[in-house]
């Protein structure tokens, strides 16, 4: 139940929560306690430890080491952590190793990711064979064979190799974005006798093959043997603390997992005894950066029970040849890839879930990208309770929107999962430190996400740093720095707030998508950022992601589809690569008939061996039943009782079907962007609308509902009000909106109207007129022992870098500016408006007023009601400035550490300039008329 009064002050169980980042292990209980108290004092409903280091990364200096991940001296500060936060009640989450890449330095190579390895000999038949086999090239003196397969020994020169036949292979990750991998499901097409062998021609000699040597009575003609085995991978666990060093655990096998748990994870629940499920109540691990890997002990047998078919035969492609045909070996890997995935999901994921719930704990892993592993990101996203993804603040590491936004897949996951928090470690950034500005890089970053289904921010990163590292401190060196450390912290409240009041309205109620879009069923397989919108549903719909996992429960009622959950969408929406699992294609053909439209192209293969060759006519009797033999770019086909259609995006269709769209703008200036996202809980509808534009902005948006009375509840003041401008037409509700910079708006509709009423006022917003500017000097206290003088006197209000003073060049911190003025009799009677024109650098300020404080301003306008504390005389106006630490910095670099103000491992670097800081204006008094 959404109420107003409990959005102005949501509680703090929809606080955000934070990457508490242990940096090489250097904490102490001390800071444990008071990292916990002020997020507590903060509004964060909860953190997640997550011991790592990287403190040293990218030029940085190293911090020192602290005890080892799962030591006895770190466990007891672990439990003095959890019992900190059972007090304050706090929700905790531990990330169950240092560093990421689950792993560590007791992973035995048999415990160990691995890959397929392979030595190949020719021989000439006829006769009895007896050869040593080389052993293939092996890592960490670990190598088992899986067969010894002999096959006719051919030549091609100038054959071409399997296309992207490294990636097809799973021998190593195919891109760091949420790639598109459907490419990897085609090859050239095939060339008759390129083939090294037909499946006939493989024969498994494995049988003759003992301590080395293989003993056979080879077939006349000339035969190449293949030694096929699996080894360990190189990759090993990144950015862990100190001695937490080592392999990366095989995602595939449950037993390892089992006793990686039994080990390492299992004596942490059982110290913390009752708490473990009351307050520590999530498990994490980080996105899987582990490169490739294509096999595990009894892969063979996992193999066959999910794709039904003997992978023995085939296993020379994984050697770069080709069996029975090109097509054929591709579809293989195809296989391959899918049974990687099917294993990655139930084996890792779905073993981590189980043994978590033994403990009443949830998980929340970062299990479906962005790195492209082996894996359906969506199917790993079916094993967790919080679905975590992440996004990024501007970055030069990540600078197109492609590569910073990742959080729709975790919300359809959690769509059609049924879970309710999609959470993301939230503002990564690598490159920029200290000069982040909230309202200019994160809250538009937050924003763009929450319109994807965000939920729950996780902070990346709150690095935990003990006092004797000085300030700023310690710090990782990557992520936005946000900790009891930066300058803003006092005033960082007002930003968790907007995040908190975001928060209660996304975590109640569910998205409405009128588009369902159906991923495929290939491996790796990962949703991308929204606006990828593959069904092309964007702008005025929107759409879901969903596999073949969930797809597979879909019902239909009265024309709609229907998770057994009850969540509903008009359409289903086909890739356009032409390709379905068997599967698949039989439940499309099921929905159809049951009265679903389904809207894609007329699949043409399943890109697998499964069932094959069969499959494929299985698949085109069914195709040909739905989509007809017609050769029409475009068209609509009833079958039973529902409709295929082919040649419109998801958008056009809708509309051509009288659907109207769920939120249109009607009226924008040009080249000026927005997104949105609707929730409902039944009664209720909430749209969110986000400006993404760096000015402000006007709109007049169309909403498909009538009858209800719009409200506009504003996330960053608490402020809550009916529309006072707006009109009903022909279903539809119409609002003029204005937007502040980089400004969002709810948009709520929950009393019963008359169809017919509209507000008669022009505009629903304030307009505002200037009455006078403030001139003339101001009185500037900062804080001496930064380097400034205690007081000095601005004749005019100018940059703190353009001052002469050094104190104040380089200064960081909090500085007050104080003015006394009067005031129009007729404004002071009237409605009155402070405006603070600008402020740099990370433009955070506080206001008070005659005594009365007016509250922490951080998003521009930096506007402010004074309505009834305005005088005619003598107004005594204090304005409290923040900026970052950046200068101070600018101004430490060169210095001898002892003599610097400031202590901390990053690298000062050269390129950092002194940035404008301080209270710019200009000041002015503002009458607004509404």
């Amino acid at each position: 139940m959404i109420e107003s009064a409990v959005f102005k002050n949501p509680p703090s169980e929809y606080g955000i929560r934070c990457w508490w980042w242990w940096l090489n292990g250097n904490i102490d209980k001390e800071t444990i306690t008071r990292d916990l108290q002020e997020m507590k004092a903060k509004g964060f409903s909860g953190a997640c430890i997550f011991d790592a280091n990287g403190a040293d990364q990218a030029g940085n200096g190293p911090v020192p080491q602290g005890p080892m991940f799962g030591s006895p001296a770190w466990t007891e500060l672990y439990v003095h952590a959890i019992k900190e936060a059972d007090r304050l009640g706090l929700v905790m989450s531990l990330s169950i190793q240092s560093g990421w890449n689950l792993g560590g330095p007791d992973i035995t190579p048999a415990e160990t990711a691995k890959q397929v390895v392979f030595s190949q000999i020719q021989v000439k038949g006829s006769s009895n064979v007896q050869a040593e086999l080389p052993s293939p090239k092996s890592r960490f003196n670990y190598y088992r064979d899986i067969a010894i397969l002999a096959i006719p020994f051919k030549s091609f020169p100038n054959r071409a190799p399997i296309s992207n036949f490294e990636n097809k292979a799973a021998k190593k990750e195919v891109g760091g974005s949420a790639p598109d991998t459907r490419s990897l499901l085609t090859d050239i097409a095939n060339v008759n006798e390129e083939e090294d062998a037909t499946l006939k021609q493989v024969i498994n000699i494995t049988k003759y093959f003992k301590n080395g040597k293989l003993n056979w009575k080879a077939p006349v003609g000339e035969w190449t043997i293949l030694r096929i085995g699996y080894t360990p991978t190189d990759a090993e666990v990144s950015t862990s603390s100190g001695e937490w060093q080592g392999h990366v655990i095989d995602y595939l096998s449950e037993k390892n997992f089992n006793r990686y748990w039994d080990t390492n994870v299992e004596p942490l629940l059982k110290a913390i005894g009752p708490m473990a499920g009351k307050t520590l109540k999530y498990l994490q691990t980080d996105s899987f950066e582990a490169g490739g890997i294509n096999w595990t002990e009894g892969f063979e047998k996992e193999f066959i029970k999910h794709r039904g078919y003997d992978p023995i035969p085939y296993l020379p492609v994984l050697a770069g040849k080709i069996i029975e045909n090109r097509d054929v070996s591709n579809r293989f890997l195809s296989d391959l890839r899918k049974t990687l995935g099917d294993l990655i999901a139930e084996k890792h994921y779905g073993t981590f879930s189980k043994r978590a719930r033994e403990f009443n704990i949830g998980i929340q892993p970062e299990s479906a990208g962005p790195h492209a592993g082996p894996f359906d990101g969506l199917k790993n996203y079916g094993y967790s309770d919080i679905m975590m993804s992440e996004f990024w603040s501007p970055s030069p590491h990540r600078a197109r929107p492609v590569d910073r936004f990742f959080v729709k897949q975790a919300a359809s996951a959690a769509k059609i999962y049924n879970k309710k928090l999609v959470g993301a470690e939230s503002f990564t950034t690598v490159g920029p430190h200290w000069n982040d500005v909230m309202w200019a890089d994160m809250k538009p970053s937050a924003d763009h996400e929450f319109c994807a289904g965000l939920n729950l921010v996780y902070l990346h990163t709150f690095t935990s740093s003990p006092k004797a590292m000085g300030l700023p401190g310690q710090e990782y060196f990557a992520g936005t720095h946000f900790n009891t450390n930066v300058t803003w912290w006092d005033e960082s409240i007002a930003f968790i707030q907007y995040l908190t009041r975001c928060h209660y309205i996304h975590q109640n109620g569910t998205s409405v998508a009128d588009v369902l879009y159906y991923y495929g069923d290939h491996a790796p397989n990962l949703g991308r950022y929204k606006e990828d919108d593959p069904a092309k549903a964007l702008p005025g719909f929107d759409y879901d992601l969903i596999n073949e996992d969930r797809l597979l429960a879909l019902e239909v009622k009265n024309g709609v589809l229907v998770l057994p959950h009850g969540v509903s969408y008009r359409v289903l929406s086909l890739p356009d690569h032409k390709t379905l699992s068997l599967a698949a294609m039989q439940k499309i053909q099921d929905l159809v008939k049951a009265g679903a439209t389904v809207i894609g192209l007329k699949p043409t293969t399943t890109a697998s061996l499964v069932k094959y060759p069969a499959s494929e006519q299985i698949l085109k009797k069914a195709a040909d039943e739905l989509w007809g033999s017609s050769t029409e770019i475009s068209g609509v086909r009833k079958v039973g009782s529902g409709r295929v259609v082919w040649g419109k995006t998801a958008s056009e269709f809708l509309r051509s079907d009288w659907v109207d769209f769920d939120m249109e703008i009607i009226k924008k200036e040009s080249g000026s962007t927005y997104d949105y996202i609707h929730r409902t809980d039944g009664e209720k509808d909430f749209y969110f609308l986000s400006s993404q534009n760096r000015n402000a902005s006007k709109i007049t948006a169309a909403f498909r509902i009538t009858g209800k009375q719009p409200e506009l509840w504003n996330a960053v003041t608490g402020e809550t009000k009916s529309a006072a401008s707006f009109y009903q037409q022909d279903g539809k509700t119409y609002i003029p909106l204005e937007f502040d910079p980089y400004g969002s708006i709810f948009v709520v509709f929950k009393d019963e109207i008359a169809k017919d009423k509209r507000g008669e006022a022009t505009s629903n917003d304030v307009l505002f007129e200037t009455e006078t500017t403030l001139h003339g000097s101001w009185e500037v206290a900062f804080d001496p022992k930064w380097g400034a003088p205690a007081k000095v006197v601005f004749n005019e209000l100018t940059s703190w870098s353009d001052r002469n003073e050094d104190g104040i060049r380089f200064y960081s911190g909090k500085a007050v500016y104080s003015k006394s003025f009067d005031a129009d009799a007729k404004l002071v009677a009237g409605n009155a408006y402070l405006d603070l024109g600008v402020v740099k650098d990370i433009g955070i300020t506080k206001v008070i007023l005659n005594g009365k404080d007016l509250g922490i301003l951080w998003a521009p306008p930096l506007r402010v009601s004074v309505s009834g504390i305005l005088k005619e005389k003598n107004n005594d106006l204090k304005v409290e400035v923040v900026n970052t630490w950046r200068n101070r910095l600018v101004g430490d670099r060169g210095v001898p550490q002892e003599k610097r103000f400031t202590k901390t491992n990053i690298k000062i670097q050269d390129k950092w300039q002194v940035l404008p800081a301080g209270l710019l204006g200009p000041v002015r008094l503002l009458k607004g008329t509404l």
